[in-house]
């Protein structure tokens, strides 16, 4: 639409229709074709408007609906549009697949899952230094260092998307990050120059653009769509007059992830002050393919300038490598403390809710001190325990770290 929608509707009974006025609208030469086996719309068609210079759409429903009608505003390469969802009132009918609902089921008081990518690998050693480092070694030092730091916190657990020296395409990056179900993307990188003078961090996530059309290539994709809404996927048609629900729900996704993006990249470029000079004092937008993930807020650090001889020394050090990680992870974890996954253990511990365990196989008490970051005697003060045995679904309440 040219302008935003000036729209009214209402629902007529005997037989089902959903009508919809559009103030000061002219009407298209035809509407979309209602596929046969639609299970919910029988018929589009245009009406006689009460008022000049409108328009009057009718829905000829085939069963009975909850409708909700809003506009949306311009957005990338789209205009004003009007949005009609129905929802069916028949519990059938929009029942979600079971097995991909299954797949996406999350236990309560899981961890959070931090996918760690090493950049580079194998046969691309990525950039070189004037003493011969090659990128792809210290980026991959640093993501282990990091990963170690996130597995000795309770409730996260790290994913190393790279963990020996091969190579991963990017897409391969991201799906295997998807794959681990992560919550949050970091890459680890070394920046690089043609003169050694430029130095310090950079933090780096998605730019507007490059999402507007990478949400574009999901629409595409239909696998790759179906793969990232689940169930839900199930129930959107292949026709133009549904793809808009497919592109609502890939813009929420990604927005959301954007959002979370920026938010932990700005933690990170503060946590790295501390650390090394900042390159750029602010997370900064870039057309990075490994960041594009709709569904998984990504970053991309930038760990020093490895052309530059005097942080290439640096980078090479395990002092300066383990503070560069500690920067990284406690930003990463603050962030989450701060806004946890309402299923997670940390917004359980943050609202203070009692925290119950079944113990499984290979558990002990140690094992749920450190998951839970307390310990032995204060598990068994609270438990009434005895001695040190645990057996094989014993219910624990945990007390407050």
């Amino acid at each position: 639409m040219s302008s935003k929608p000036d729209f009214s509707y209402f629902m007529l009974q005997n037989p089902l229709r959903l009508v919809i006025d559009l103030q000061n609208t002219q009407q298209a030469k035809y509407l979309p074709k209602v596929p046969k086996k639609h299970n919910l719309i029988s018929k589009l068609r245009y009406s006689k408007p009460k008022r000049k210079n409108s328009t009057r759409v009718v829905f000829e429903l085939s069963g009975t609906v909850k409708p909700v009608v809003f506009a949306l505003a311009p957005t990338g390469p789209y205009k004003n549009r009007l949005v009609v969802d129905l929802y069916s009132k028949k519990k059938q009918s929009y029942a979600i697949d079971k097995s991909a609902a299954k797949k996406r089921t999350r236990t309560v008081d899981r961890d959070i899952i931090i996918a760690i990518d090493a950049g580079h690998g194998g046969e691309d050693p990525g950039s070189i230094g004037p003493a011969g480092t090659y990128e792809k070694n210290i980026t991959l030092q640093i993501a282990k260092r990091v990963a170690r730091l996130v597995d000795k916190q309770p409730g996260m657990k790290a994913r190393l998307i790279r963990t020996g020296d091969y190579y991963l395409k990017l897409n391969t990056r991201t799906s295997k990050a998807r794959q681990k179900r992560a919550d949050f993307f970091v890459s680890i990188h070394a920046d690089a120059f043609s003169s050694p003078g430029p130095n310090g961090t950079s933090v780096w996530v998605l730019s507007l653009r490059r999402a507007n059309s990478e949400v574009g290539k999901w629409l595409e994709d239909k696998e790759k769509h179906s793969q990232l809404l689940g169930g839900a996927a199930s129930l959107i048609k292949d026709t133009a007059n549904e793809r808009y629900l497919a592109k609502a729900l890939l813009d929420m996704s990604m927005d959301h992830s954007m959002k979370t993006a920026f938010q932990v990249a700005d933690e990170v470029v503060k946590g790295l002050k501390g650390v090394s000079k900042l390159h750029k004092k602010r997370p900064q937008a870039a057309n990075f393919g490994v960041l594009k993930s709709p569904d998984i807020p990504s970053i991309l650090v930038e760990t020093g300038f490895i052309s530059n001889p005097k942080e290439e020394r640096k980078l090479n050090t395990a002092q300066h490598q383990q503070r560069l990680a500690q920067a990284i992870f406690s930003s990463i974890r603050n962030y989450y403390k701060r806004n946890p996954p309402d299923d997670s253990l940390f917004a359980r511990l943050k609202h203070n809710k009692p925290v119950q365990h079944k113990v499984k196989s290979g558990e002990s008490l140690s094992v749920l001190a450190s998951r839970y970051g307390t310990t032995i005697s204060a598990l068994k003060k609270h438990n009434q325990l005895k001695k040190n045995t645990l057996y094989i679904g014993q219910i624990l309440m945990i007390p407050k770290a």
